[in-house]
């Protein structure tokens, strides 16, 4: 399995996912936490409509790199991944793990750059999809619940405001070079994935 083998710059592996973050204004001010008593919060509350969260991250290096975008779209998933190729420019092929969303197409980058540009940038991943009901198995979709129960678990009013806590908690795990401990081994996976390998028949 590509988690457990060597580092390699010049073939890098990524795992990417996104979740959708709703915007949440409060309508009442909370009361602050005092001593033996937890902060209080209204249970109304005023939506401010919706955000996206794009993750990447590299299980072998304890990196990641998180943006926010208004929207998830052809082409914001594109521009992501112009952002991952950009941070790995000097590897020879990224290995990309990520699942099969409707996005995650070729012509994502042909509606977004121009035809020479698309193929090139599409040429420069090795894409591993995850397969179906099997989104566990990317190491992105781990962080992005670390993501979610370090930062995002509160109520946000604004795109602005998630941009900046979710930098600062990106900034906070890669000075710290925190990993995700992967225990799932390429024989549990032939176990609990067996309907997935081929089979002999006599």
């Amino acid at each position: 399995m590509f988690y457990k083998r060597p580092f390699d710059p010049r073939n890098p592996v990524v795992c990417m996912d996104e979740s959708p973050k709703q915007l949440i204004a409060e309508t009442r001010i909370p009361i602050s936490c005092s001593p033996g008593k937890p902060a209080r919060y209204d249970y109304e509350y005023e939506r401010n409509g919706m955000c996206n969260v794009f993750l990447a991250c590299e299980p072998l290096t304890g990196k990641r790199m998180v943006k926010i975008t208004e929207r998830r779209t052809k082409r914001d998933w594109a521009y992501f991944l112009e952002e991952i190729e950009v941070q790995h420019k000097n590897a020879d092929k990224i290995t990309l793990v990520m699942d099969n969303l409707n996005t995650h197409i070729p012509g994502s980058l042909y509606e977004t750059f121009p035809p020479p540009k698309a193929k090139a940038l599409w040429d420069r991943f090795e894409f591993v999809y995850t397969p179906k009901h099997g989104s566990w198995l990317n190491m992105a979709e781990i962080e992005l619940n670390v993501l979610t129960g370090q930062c995002l678990k509160r109520r946000m009013d604004n795109i602005e405001l998630v941009k900046k806590e979710v930098l600062a908690w990106q900034n906070y795990r890669n000075n710290k070079n925190s990993k995700v401990n992967w225990q799932f081994t390429t024989d549990d996976a032939r176990i609990k994935l067996s309907r997935l390998y081929p089979t002999i028949e006599n």
